[in-house]
């Protein structure tokens, strides 16, 4: 990433946005003089000479488009990032942990500690990306399909079934925890229990909303609040006062992720029906 890049514990939609959108300013409309893919089934490929046209997200996925009929699908996983450079800056050393570089004429870009890196033939993008839902940030993004697919399991807890990238695309841990605070459900309320239709949607509607209004800057803020330790209501905020009432946040393990909720703001479903 440029300068001002985002530090999160794992890359969400907005900041894989954010990296789409300067990695095409970068590469597209721009043929590559050097690359290196650093991983097994990709070490020979020779990218070199083929024009850059389009570098566009899906959900947490970065699709780097080539002419003629070209994908370079990589994923940032929990803490990959690219970053851009002078053309003339050193490349890594095969010690460092990167996995794809790609040199044009003005820009070298460097994509470090990537969890995936697949070089397909464009038009079988899907084949790694078709199982995705709704992009919150895509053309595609669509409210009552997510509510759809969310409401295909009734049972399954409100904060698993927002992680899983099946249901709607681009949400991590940080907006799970803010978007279910600020509509008061805990993230173990089953999707069943979490409301009406009516309620899903305005629920996924809030999430869209906190991504596209983040997309734009390096600041990641729900609250509206830019100074620290204020741009978020919950999230890592474990044994602070939540901002709303002064309860300690707490944090449990759902899925293996962390999930951050206020026990006045968000009780849990069984103190709810007591």
């Amino acid at each position: 990433m440029p300068e001002g890049a985002r530090e999160c514990a794992m890359p969400e939609g907005d900041t894989v946005w954010w990296t789409a959108r300067r990695l095409h300013a970068a590469l597209a409309g721009r043929r590559l003089v050097a690359a290196s893919l650093r991983v097994p089934q990709h070490a020979t490929a020779d990218l070199a000479g083929r024009m850059g046209y389009e570098v566009r997200s899906r959900g947490k996925h970065l699709l780097t488009r080539l002419e003629p009929d070209l994908t370079l699908h990589t994923h940032l996983g929990m803490d990959g990032s690219w970053r851009l450079r002078r053309p003339d800056a050193r490349w890594p050393s095969a010690r460092e942990p990167v996995r794809a570089i790609l040199q044009t004429e003005g820009t070298l870009a460097i994509g470090r500690r990537l969890a995936r890196v697949d070089l397909v033939p464009t038009a079988r993008e899907d084949e790694l990306v078709g199982h995705l839902g709704p992009d919150l940030l895509g053309p595609d993004w669509d409210p009552a399909e997510a509510v759809r697919r969310l409401s295909t399991r009734p049972e399954r807890t409100i904060g698993e079934a927002l992680l899983d990238q099946r249901n709607l695309a681009g949400i991590g841990n940080l907006y799970r925890s803010e978007v279910l605070f600020v509509r008061g459900l805990h993230p173990t309320v089953p999707v069943g229990d979490a409301g009406s239709s009516d309620d899903l949607r305005a629920l996924v509607e809030l999430a869209q909303r906190m991504l596209a209004l983040n997309r734009e800057h390096p600041e990641q803020a729900t609250t509206g609040d830019l100074r620290p330790g204020r741009r978020h209501y919950v999230y890592r905020r474990e044994r602070r006062p939540c901002l709303r009432c002064g309860t300690p946040v707490r944090r449990l393990e759902l899925a293996g992720r962390s999930a951050y909720w206020c026990p006045s703001c968000q009780p849990r479903p069984r103190e709810t029906r007591d």
